[in-house]
């Protein structure tokens, strides 16, 4: 169990606000922490992809700029069409799945049926074969060639 001291808040030119704090006696640690400097707060952090770039005016009649217009105009072109063509492959193969699940439903009415008849005609012959059958320990009579007639 480690004991920290109290924290002392720090502010750095950067605009984050780093808190030093004191575990045992291995000395300071810096805990950068992302909380708006300024006196009013509520300030969002910002993104990632903003904070290396500088807010610097593009001429939009540029040919740099019209490449680059042109360039993400194709890509969102492109990913739209890959969008939309695995939607449509994606309804295709459901299409396929619920026809096969059909065939498959309609094979299992069909061998279900099958079995049914099946069924009945095996006890029926069960049922006739035991009809046949004497019990055991009792013979049929049978005719004694010595005993007839004499």
């Amino acid at each position: 169990m480690s004991k920290t001291s109290p924290q002392t808040p720090s502010t750095e030119a950067n605009g984050v606000s780093v808190i030093y704090t004191q575990a045992h006696s291995s000395g300071l640690q810096q805990v950068p922490q992302l909380v708006p400097v300024s006196p009013a707060g509520g300030g969002k952090a910002v993104p990632p992809s903003r904070q290396g770039k500088k807010s610097s005016f593009v001429d939009r009649n540029s040919d740099e700029y019209r490449q680059r217009r042109e360039r993400n105009n194709m890509a969102v072109k492109k990913s739209r069409l890959k969008s939309k063509q695995k939607a449509q492959d994606t309804l295709q193969r459901v299409n396929q799945l619920k026809e096969e699940n059909e065939r498959l439903e309609a094979k299992i009415k069909l061998l279900t049926k099958e079995l049914s008849v099946l069924k009945d005609l095996f006890l029926e012959h069960a049922h006739n074969l035991a009809d046949n059958v004497q019990p055991v320990g009792t013979e049929p009579p049978t005719a004694n060639p010595d005993s007839s007639g004499q």
